[in-house]
């Protein structure tokens, strides 16, 4: 199974010191069944709305360090809360739910919960959250200081131009400029062209 319901009391091995008891009362709360993923490539957090009597159900990455885990659960709060007051009415990642993520955050930066450079990272998100959990590349690009490092692992921009990587499968690459906010990749086998984010996570060959 790709998803396991997680004991919430476990859930503190998950999270930041001093975050715990006010992620937990948010949870009991609003009966949120958390479950606990493996890794996924395209997001980090998933949130569905309660519904034909089910809760409702987040789901986030398990193997995030504990600082990208708590914010990608309180950006799947964010919305639960904006379900709660707007329900179907604005978009996903309006105005209203960046409104609500704010609110949560500054809560926990109040906390004093993240280390100074994660915390200066999330002062900027505050201004205008990204909707994507992976959308925010500075932010992500501090928190992956706090990864346990894994052999060969690296971001496509540590990769040099003209270098050799592997992703998630097998499929092998060679990094080219940058355009705009992303590297021209060319797929070895077939040869097409795609584009990459600075800081996809790949295997340098």
């Amino acid at each position: 199974m790709p998803k396991s319901e997680a004991p919430l009391l476990q859930l503190q091995s998950y999270l930041p010191e001093g975050s715990f008891d006010e992620v937990l009362q948010y949870l009991q709360h609003y009966k949120v069944q958390l479950t606990i993923t493996r890794q996924r490539q395209s997001i980090l957090g998933d949130y569905r709305h309660a519904y034909d009597g089910k809760g409702h159900r987040i789901s986030v990455n398990g193997n995030l360090n504990k600082y990208a885990f708590l914010i990608t659960l309180l950006h799947e709060l964010a919305h639960l809360f904006t379900y709660e007051r707007f329900s179907h009415r604005v978009m996903a990642h309006g105005a209203e739910w960046k409104n609500e993520f704010s609110k949560i955050l500054a809560k926990f930066l109040l906390k004093k919960v993240f280390p100074t450079d994660i915390e200066k990272a999330l002062m900027r998100t505050l201004q205008n959250p990204a909707a994507s959990s992976c959308g925010d590349e500075k932010l992500l690009r501090v928190l992956h200081n706090y990864d346990v490092k894994k052999e060969g692992i690296h971001l496509v921009e540590q990769v040099s131009e003209g270098g050799l990587f592997s992703i998630k499968g097998g499929r092998i690459f060679k990094r080219g400029e940058k355009v705009r906010k992303r590297y021209k990749c060319v797929e070895v086998k077939t040869g097409k062209l795609y584009l990459f984010s600075p800081v996809y996570e790949v295997v340098v060959l």
